[in-house]
C-alpha cells in the first residue's frame, strides 16, 4: 500500500541508506552525502512529505525557499528505487502536491540531473518546463526546471 505523510527526521536514514544511484549522484554534485542532503533539505523546507510503500519510507520531497521576495521555491525529491513501484499513484497525488507548494511559492525552480530520465518524465507530466540547456553543477550535467 502506497501513502504520503508529513516528513519526519526518522525517515532520513531509511531513505538515505537505499537511495537511488542517480539521486545520490545529484546529492554528491552539490557536495552532500544522501543523508546530509535529506537532513538539510528537510530542515530548510517549508513543506515536506514522505512517500511510504507498505509503511516503509521510500522517498522524501519538499520545497525550500529560494527567493522570498520573488515568491520562488525550490522543489526537491530524493528516493529509493522502490519509489518507482508507486509512480502511478504518485502521479495521481503529484498535481495536488505541486498546487500546495505553489500556494506558498508561486514560482518553483530547481535543477535535475540531465540523465535522470524518470525524474524528467515526472516533471513533464506535472507540467514543469525543463530547459534543454545543460549546465554543469559539480561534475554533473543538470537541467533547470520551472513552473509558474
Amino acid at each position: 500500500m502506497w501513502s504520503v505523510k508529513p516528513a519526519h527526521p526518522a525517515h532520513v536514514a531509511r531513505i538515505a541508506n537505499r537511495m537511488r544511484a542517480i539521486d545520490a549522484a545529484e546529492c554528491r554534485a552539490v557536495g552532500h552525502t544522501p543523508k546530509q542532503a535529506l537532513r538539510s533539505s528537510l530542515r530548510a523546507s517549508t513543506f515536506a512529505l514522505t512517500v511510504l510503500l507498505d509503511d516503509r519510507p521510500v522517498a522524501m520531497l519538499g520545497v525550500v525557499p529560494y527567493s522570498v521576495l520573488e515568491g520562488i521555491g525550490s522543489p526537491w525529491l530524493l528516493g529509493t528505487d522502490e519509489v518507482l513501484k508507486g509512480a502511478r499513484q504518485f502521479l495521481t497525488v503529484g498535481p495536488r502536491v505541486v498546487v500546495a507548494m505553489q500556494r506558498e511559492w508561486p514560482k518553483l525552480q530547481n535543477y535535475v540531473g540531465a540523465e535522470n530520465r524518470n525524474a524528467l518524465r515526472v516533471l513533464y507530466m506535472l507540467g514543469f518546463d525543463v530547459s534543454p540547456e545543460v549546465v554543469l553543477i559539480g561534475d554533473m550535467p543538470m537541467r533547470l526546471f520551472t513552473k509558474g
